[in-house]
């Protein structure tokens, strides 16, 4: 992969590893805060997606690693690179859910950005990305009834 177009790859790579830490700590934020009479659902449901892009936010760092770029670490950091907003505990949980609906979209539409300049291996992974966050959306928004 020419150095430029690598660069490109590397740099979409850190952005979708800063949106997932971000949508991950919102969604574990969320599990513990949400309220309601949908709680017990709610919460095993964030449970098992914030579990999910823990695993993948290793996944996202190594490949970035593996293109010999040095991955993205720490809150400032992911806060310069993500457009993702923090969760706010006081919300209900339609608001929950309709926020991290709308960050796992964006997750999703910078993740199929970056695929455009990606190589085979880095495409698969960020195929994996987005098939993932979109299953993610979809839980969400059947969870809204």
């Amino acid at each position: 992969m020419a150095d430029a177009q690598q660069d490109k790859v590397t740099a979409g790579l850190s952005r979708l590893l800063a949106d997932t830490y971000a949508v991950y700590l919102k969604t574990h934020g969320y599990h513990w805060n949400v309220r309601g009479p949908n709680f017990a659902a709610l919460h095993t449901l964030f449970m098992s997606q914030y579990t999910e892009m823990w695993t993948a936010i290793d996944e996202v760092a190594e490949r970035i690693r593996a293109l010999d770029a040095f991955a993205p670490q720490g809150y400032r950091s992911f806060a310069n690179l993500s457009g993702i907003q923090d969760g706010d505990p006081e919300k209900d949980a339609p608001a929950m859910l309709r926020e991290l609906i709308g960050d796992h979209e964006a997750l999703i539409a910078g993740a199929k950005a970056t695929r455009t300049s990606a190589d085979d291996v880095t495409a698969a992974i960020i195929d994996a990305r987005v098939q993932a966050h979109e299953k993610h959306a979809w839980m969400l928004r059947a969870s809204l009834g």
